[in-house]
């Protein structure tokens, strides 16, 4: 028993307590090589993109050297000019009216087919296009809408002019008639309508004003013919507010028989 208990460690030793790591010959330098062989692909890689990168710079370089540098008489193309008399500089063409300079390179770098980017350019242009006219239309409509409105804001202060004139007209008339002892205008609405009326009234009016209602006329033919039966009837203007004594004094004094003539 004593033997057994002796056998066992205890947990609370330092063999337990103080773990060492395992130092066994080997497994350092396993991961050192990985390592190594890891950075070093690595490595790789970064030369290879720098290289990809570095060879297209020379190619660029080299290219643009070349288009830098006129032709010598070592091209075969240019010998040939020169045998027929080219010379360098001279215009291309009998008379001289050619091109002087070579046609310049365009060097296609990217993957799309001939005349892609001639598609993207016009399908760009129509969509500009497109979107001017749009605002050209959107413009228009709100210009149209303005001058609808005005003209509608115009045409309610004419009418509320012509309504006012009108009244005017129909107090001026129902006044010079009663001076001259008239007691019924000649038509209904020559008078204005008065404030207090009794039952029998109203129903008379009404059936009056239903009758000449039905000629349907609008508020300037109104106007037109109380004012001339106020110039031929009293001699009255309601734009002078002036009542001549006969028609002579009445054409010579007065512009005319409408408010334009009176501005």
């Amino acid at each position: 028993m004593k033997l057994n208990m002796a056998e066992e460690e205890d947990y609370m030793s330092d063999s337990f307590i103080n773990v060492q790591e395992d130092v066994r010959p080997g497994l350092p330098m396993l991961r050192q090589i990985r390592e190594a062989r890891r950075k070093e692909e690595k490595q790789q890689e970064a030369n290879l993109k720098n290289r990809q990168k570095s060879l297209k710079e020379e190619e660029q370089e080299r290219r643009d050297i070349g288009l830098k540098n006129a032709l010598g008489s070592e091209n075969k193309g240019f010998a040939l000019l020169k045998k027929m008399g080219y010379k360098s500089g001279q215009a291309l063409g009998r008379s001289g009216d050619g091109i002087v300079e070579p046609i310049p390179l365009n060097v296609k770098t990217g993957k799309s087919g001939i005349g892609h980017e001639a598609l993207l350019k016009r399908k760009a242009e129509e969509k500009l296009e497109s979107y001017r006219r749009k605002i050209h239309m959107k413009n228009q409509a709100e210009e149209k809408a303005a001058e609808q409105f005005r003209m509608r804001l115009k045409n309610k202060q004419d009418e509320m002019k012509l309504e006012g004139d009108l009244r005017r007209s129909q107090r001026a008339c129902q006044q010079l008639d009663t001076q001259k002892n008239i007691q019924v205008p000649r038509e209904a609405w020559y008078w204005l309508r008065p404030e207090e009326e009794t039952e029998e009234e109203k129903e008379e009016k009404e059936q009056d004003e239903d009758e000449y209602e039905s000629d349907d006329l609008t508020v300037l033919e109104k106007l037109q013919i109380l004012t001339n039966y106020l110039r031929e009837e009293h001699l009255y203007c309601i734009w002078c507010g002036t009542a001549y004594e006969d028609k002579e004094d009445l054409s010579s004094n007065c512009p005319g028989p409408t408010s334009a003539d009176h501005d």
